[in-house]
């Protein structure tokens, strides 16, 4: 067990064990110059608890409360990678805040971040985390993420950051012509990374490998 005082560091300690995180990174293949810049400018300490900021640049997921996790940043890396594919997309739904992390890399790299978040606080956290990075291309949403964001639609690229059972509909209908739907499918624990391509009146399916996320839930609270 890790004690509260065992598990902060000094800013040199985390400067390390950030440049060993980015090694990790190049080495999972994420070679865009751009989400790499991305990923090293946010700190991701800023965005778990103080008990567990020491851990903050650790390959793992983490706990945020209420039963939700901040994603490894080797997925975090290769998931924006996917969605972008060097482009500057001009407008992205993300769907679950979480802690805010994915989404601002993601402010780092598109012209306009929309992001829903169902758990109220977390949402407020995540927003306030990001005002005081100064984020100002994001637009936060307390809604039900299974239904997108409809009055900002149509988007280029749609990031879900939980486990659905299959793709829903209604997040293929907000993507605009061309564009990419990144979202894990399947069973809690084990889920198949699904990049769905919009294609005028077609659809086009790939599974990227293996992942493991939180489910996403309908409802909020």
């Amino acid at each position: 067990m890790i004690s509260r005082g065992s598990s902060r560091r000094s800013p040199n300690t985390l400067s390390a064990a950030r440049a060993r995180l980015l090694d990790e990174i190049r080495q999972a293949g994420v070679s865009d110059p751009a989400v790499i810049a991305a990923i090293t400018k946010i700190p991701r300490e800023l965005f778990v608890d103080d008990a567990l900021k020491g851990r903050a640049y650790e390959n793992n997921a983490l706990p945020i409360g209420h039963a939700q996790t901040i994603s490894q940043p080797v997925v975090v890396a290769y998931m924006t990678q996917a969605l972008t594919q060097g482009r500057k997309l001009d407008r992205v739904l993300e769907v679950g805040t979480g802690s805010g992390y994915q989404t601002a890399v993601l402010a780092e790299l598109v012209g306009t971040v929309f992001t829903v978040e169902r758990i109220r606080a977390l949402s407020e956290l995540a927003r306030q985390r990001l005002s005081a990075l100064g984020c100002r291309n994001v637009h936060f949403g307390y809604a039900d993420g299974m239904n997108g964001w409809t009055p900002y639609a149509p988007y280029q690229g749609i990031l879900v950051t939980a486990g659905a059972e299959q793709v829903p509909a209604a997040l293929v209908e907000q993507l605009a012509p061309g564009g990419r739907l990144l979202i894990p499918v399947g069973p809690q624990g084990r889920q198949s990374l699904k990049l769905v391509e919009r294609r005028g009146s077609t659809v086009r399916e790939q599974d990227l490998g293996w992942v493991s996320f939180v489910p996403l839930l309908s409802g909020k609270v």
